[in-house]
């Protein structure tokens, strides 16, 4: 098979072609980033999913040596139903200096710069591997990576350092919150609203557990922070109901309420002792409805769990970003990413990726040209730091 030799640029336009939104597979794209990877001689390797139909890739190109640098991004976007496009979503249009297209900015523009860099890579005759992951399944709580750093840590040499390429517009990002979510169902009791004390109403009882939310982010907020929060905005750890459903009608004690619930933890605390302390109080409340009636209950599913970043102290992936890019400061951020996870595993890890988070998950989104053009800089010098 010959090389394919492919721009950044050619590279972006065929993985926004591929519509992986997280609902769907990915296996098209990873067919043809194996495919592209292959024809310039590196061999990847797959994560599949339990049903078969999503998979994570991983690759190491250059010599099988530890010390090298992982570049990791996912396949995976949002949806694109009910945003107002102007363009289409899946094709990259260009103007006015900006990429437009869903998933441009997160994160298939990074990918497509990190995998531009392959064959850079092989001609440089690096001395130290540059790694590729791409995981499937971050938008939906970051499923797909543990997995594959898993088998990473089985099959490849143990990397000095991994840059996650989420859109940070180049610079240094050295923390994030870590993030909790569950599932909550509660199984209320239903008879005539006039007779409400002899049943268990599902919605009024979800509400009891939202407003321990209410309490908790009026006490954390209350709260000094500590040394390591208190860059992040907001600098306590929240939690957040977003969505709820539930009952029947309005003379009914409602049978069923379903919402979502979830953490966002500021480095320093336990993302564990978190949904602890959740579960105690659904446990709590569980027991005063089945005083009610036994059938009532509180069910709750873990629906993702993402390590907190912790800003390390001069570690090996800080040093890189800091060296490629000159820049000199750091920045946390609120939300979540892999790189808490590849953190988790022993990897030194930062965040640093072209383009404004501010675009993500947005109608139209785009990344600009100027963006994507300093994102390939930092590969070329990224490669040049390896044969050094």
């Amino acid at each position: 098979m010959p090389p394919m030799t492919l721009s950044p640029r050619e590279i972006l336009d065929r993985l926004i072609g591929f519509q992986s939104v997280s609902s769907a597979s990915n296996l098209d794209l990873i067919d043809w980033v194996e495919s592209y990877l292959a024809s310039h001689g590196v061999v990847s390797h797959r994560v599949y999913d339990d049903a078969g139909t999503k998979a994570s890739l991983f690759a190491n190109v250059g010599p099988e040596v530890p010390g090298g640098v992982v570049l990791s991004g996912h396949s995976d976007v949002v949806p694109v139903e009910g945003q107002d496009w102007v363009t289409d979503p899946f094709t990259v249009v260009e103007k006015d200096g900006r990429l437009y297209g869903r998933g441009t900015c997160d994160m298939k523009g990074f990918i497509a710069l990190a995998l531009a860099a392959v064959p850079l890579a092989l001609q440089a005759r690096v001395k130290r591997p540059l790694q590729i992951a791409i995981s499937y399944d971050e938008e939906v709580g970051c499923v797909g990576a543990p997995p594959m750093i898993a088998q990473m840590v089985k099959t490849l040499p143990r990397a000095a350092a991994v840059v996650v390429g989420e859109p940070s517009m180049m610079r240094l990002v050295n923390g994030h919150k870590g993030g909790h979510g569950f599932s909550v169902h509660v199984q209320g009791f239903e008879v005539h609203s006039s007779l409400m004390h002899t049943g268990v109403n599902a919605i009024m009882t979800a509400a009891r557990l939202i407003d321990w939310a209410n309490q908790i982010n009026a006490e954390n907020a209350a709260k000094p922070p500590s040394t390591l929060a208190a860059g992040f905005v907001p600098h306590w750890t929240t939690a957040h109901v977003g969505k709820i459903s539930g009952g029947t009608a309005e003379n009914i004690t409602a049978k069923d309420c379903h919402f979502g619930f979830g953490f966002r933890v500021v480095p320093g605390e336990s993302e564990a002792d978190w949904a602890d302390r959740f579960k105690a109080e659904a446990a709590r409340l569980d027991a005063e409805i089945k005083a009610v009636r036994p059938e009532a209950a509180i069910t709750l599913t873990q629906t993702f769990f993402v390590p907190a970043l912790v800003p390390e102290d001069n570690g090996a992936a800080d040093r890189l970003v800091r060296r490629l890019t000159g820049d000199n400061g750091a920045q946390v951020v609120s939300y979540g990413t892999e790189a808490g996870q590849f953190q988790a595993e022993g990897y030194s890890c930062v965040v640093c990726g072209p383009g404004d988070i501010a675009q993500a998950h947005q109608p139209n989104e785009y990344l600009e040209v100027a963006q994507f053009n300093e994102g390939w800089a930092f590969m070329q010098r990224l490669v040049q730091d390896l044969t050094e």
